[in-house]
């Protein structure tokens, strides 16, 4: 037997409790199909709010508060005032990142948790790169290496293209959902990476991990380029877990609240 109560409430089905979405939050699952699937394309302004009130029969508080969901999710940006409105805005990975990290910092998590999550990601990704790479892969590959070695003398700058590299690795490997779940993970290394920038660039310790990490860097090309999958899953393990351990040393940031908080 089947009971429900009011739309905008709950109520029970088969003896189970039932949220009822609110008609906001349907209005902006609609839109937000729209969105994904590119029928309202990027920068493409909405329909005016007369003509989407109409379209799913709400009024205008409710059409307002599906804007907000959207715009939380940074699916639509809103520009108040007579000459405003609401335009498409592409999905972004960020907006994944940002709230990761704030998911993890309440939940106390550890960076060696964040580092050790990093590695269960991307060293596969090095295999799946040296299994099918393509002649454009070892191009852009060779010419990260080649920009991050004019870098060597400037900490900042080759930390950056450090962070690029691994970021590119992943991206070549050709698999999405990596990539999205990387991004969320990277948001976090990155800062840890920077961090490490702002206390010890230049200093005998810094001048080697950059020169190991530039020297891990180049053998996985060559790796990728033989398409040896298993030894380059291999060797980008091995260069996370070192980058990990040099990471980890700064005592004083043990969490990622430590870092972002």
């Amino acid at each position: 037997m089947t009971s429900t109560t009011g739309r905008q409430g709950g109520g029970r089905v088969n003896g189970v409790k039932v949220r009822v979405p609110k008609m906001a939050e349907l209005v902006a699952a609609q839109l937000r199909r729209k969105i994904v699937r590119g029928e309202l394309a990027e920068g493409e302004a909405l329909p005016a709010e007369s003509a989407l009130m109409a379209e799913f029969a709400v009024s205008r508080p409710t059409l307002r508060e599906a804007f907000r969901v959207l715009e939380s999710e940074s699916l639509i940006s809103v520009r108040r005032g007579a000459r405003g409105g609401a335009r498409v805005q592409t999905p972004e990975g960020t907006v994944a990142a940002r709230y990761a990290g704030v998911v993890l910092e309440y939940g106390g998590t550890t960076l060696k948790d964040v580092y050790d999550a990093r590695t269960v990601i991307e060293a596969p990704c090095a295999g799946l790169l040296a299994e099918g790479r393509t002649d454009g892969d070892l191009e852009r590959l060779r010419a990260a290496v080649a920009e991050a070695e004019t870098l060597m003398d400037d900490p900042s700058a080759f930390i950056r293209a450090h962070m690029e590299f691994h970021a590119l690795v992943v991206e070549l490997a050709g698999n999405e959902t990596l990539s999205v779940l990387n991004g969320m993970v990277r948001h976090i290394i990155d800062q840890a990476n920077w961090s490490h920038v702002d206390l010890d660039a230049g200093s005998p310790e810094n001048v080697r991990a950059n020169r190991r990490g530039f020297r891990a860097h180049g053998a996985l090309v060559d790796l990728v380029a033989a398409r040896r999958t298993e030894a380059a899953e291999e060797l980008w393990r091995l260069h996370l877990q070192e980058a990990e351990d040099y990471l980890l040393q700064n005592r004083s940031m043990t969490t990622v609240l430590d870092l972002l908080g």
